[in-house]
């Protein structure tokens, strides 16, 4: 099944996407297929039509499973990610299961992968089956703080059966 990570950080190669990339692998147990570390699509997230962009768009639709990340900027995802999620046509990620994290410093802001995200996501079709993930940045590389999200979100996954081993 394939996965895609897509990193929304206004700064190339940031935590959000070593905290994605991590989500990803510990979701799956595998690395992802496609990795989008958004800001290096560069001017092309302005307009409409840049091939390097539609690329990223394509890549991104033609996988079973998304992990989309953000840091929490004014208590919302960044604007370089709405940039790239606005290239998506409505109903495009549909068929995709999409999991919405977001970094923060502080816990004020737990809840904006649930109200800010998750929306958009579900409005471009994709199935957000579980709830998203907030982590704080300074300990997103310890799995205990998120173990009881990564145990319900693989419930979620499209391959996942019945947790009780029925067909």
């Amino acid at each position: 099944m394939a996965m895609a990570v897509v990193a929304g950080n206004p700064k190339p190669d940031s935590r959000t996407l070593d905290a994605a990339g991590l989500v990803a692998r510990r979701l799956t147990g595998a690395d992802p297929d496609v990795v989008i570390d958004v800001v290096k699509l560069g001017g092309g997230l302005l307009g409409l039509g840049d091939p390097g962009v539609a690329t990223a768009v394509k890549q991104v639709q033609e996988c079973e499973l998304l992990v989309v990340a953000s840091p929490t900027f004014k208590a919302s995802y960044t604007g370089v990610l709405k940039c790239f999620l606005d290239q998506f046509p409505s109903g495009g990620l549909a068929g995709v299961t999409a999991f919405p994290v977001m970094l923060g410093a502080g816990p004020g802001h737990a809840m904006a992968p649930e109200v800010m995200l998750r929306p958009v996501l579900s409005e471009l079709g994709a199935s957000c089956p579980a709830r998203g993930l907030y982590l704080l940045d300074s300990g997103y590389t310890d799995e205990s703080n998120w173990a009881s999200w990564l145990t319900a979100a693989r419930a979620c996954l499209p391959s996942a059966g019945p947790a009780d081993g029925s067909p």
